[in-house]
């Protein structure tokens, strides 16, 4: 190590096989981004906006949204900005800051939507004890601790790969900065990073994952006891956007944290759809199928409308 200059900045190679196609990338990953920000702007502001959707389950929608405008933000305008032919240099300590925002926020919405299964196993399961189960209490704690504990997870993997020597080679093969293609360049055994940060964010998805599948478990059995039909797809109408957003997201956390071998394309491909399409898809999910949504935005734009014009 003595002989060798630390890495003072990264060089992020982008997405490859894009080459003579970056001004279509631009306009395409352009008109996601500005999509993802006004779909999840205009949720928010139906929700406060509109004292009928003051209650738990748009709470925790709310904040799904404000995680679905930040997370974008991480690696996408980087990105756009190398496609525009900008330096695609980032400075170590940027791409510290990348990688530890990238998992607070995936973390965030691993938590969120597990708090979001729960809260829908209280409404379908216990329907004359929702609002005791789910009060204005219960509801904040649950908020700060998945909040919190994201934190604390990003913050233990970021310094667990940053902590290592990085003297050469800089080139990150991707479009932003992530454990899989950061730790390889490090110049020391990674075997305990890499060990580590697997069973963190292995063990994080996995346990989300089977709070889900125990919620949806016994939300599936009350729904199946209901003896109408209108109450059971009722029932179930109420879960599928929820379902949607979860398929979604623990489609490329499995592809990209939880697979053995690691593929550059492949990781590239399924970051700009867990970074930039899937966010844009949420306010779709959430809005298409939802009557007090669309009412709540109607009613919110025509006030702003009748406001502007008187």
């Amino acid at each position: 190590m003595w002989n060798h200059t630390p890495v003072t900045e990264f060089l992020l190679m982008g997405i490859p096989y894009t080459k003579g196609l970056e001004n279509v990338f631009f306009v395409l990953f352009l008109a996601f981004y500005l999509l993802t920000l006004l779909g999840n702007l205009l949720i928010l502001l139906a929700i406060l906006t509109s004292s009928t959707l003051h209650t738990p389950m748009y709470f925790f929608l709310g904040n799904l949204s404000v995680f679905d405008i930040f997370f974008p933000s991480v690696g996408s305008p980087q990105m756009m900005l190398s496609l525009m032919g900008q330096s695609r240099t980032i400075s170590y300590q940027s791409c510290a800051c990348q990688l530890f925002f990238y998992h607070f926020l995936g973390c965030t919405e691993c938590f969120l939507y597990t708090v979001m299964a729960y809260d829908r196993f209280a409404a379908i399961c216990h329907p004359l004890r929702y609002t005791v189960i789910m009060n204005r209490r219960v509801c904040t704690v649950m908020t700060l601790g998945t909040w919190m504990g994201s934190c604390l997870h990003a913050s233990v993997l970021t310094f667990l790969i940053f902590k290592l020597p990085y003297c050469g080679p800089n080139e990150v093969d991707n479009f932003f900065c992530d454990i899989p293609v950061v730790l390889p360049l490090a110049c020391a055994d990674t075997s305990v990073a890499q060990t580590v940060s697997f069973t963190n964010v292995g063990v994080v998805a996995l346990l989300c994952f089977l709070l889900i599948l125990a919620s949806y478990t016994r939300i599936v059995i009350s729904i199946l006891k209901i003896s109408s039909p209108e109450g059971r797809r009722r029932a179930f109408s109420t879960c599928s956007a929820h379902l949607t957003s979860i398929l979604l997201f623990y489609g490329p956390v499995v592809l990209i944290y939880l697979r053995p071998a690691s593929s550059p394309w492949l990781d590239s491909v399924v970051q700009v759809l867990n970074n930039i399409v899937t966010p844009s898809l949420n306010p779709l999910i959430y809005t298409l199928r939802n009557k007090d949504v669309k009412l709540a935005l109607r009613k919110a734009l025509l006030r702003g409308v009748y406001t502007c014009g008187s």
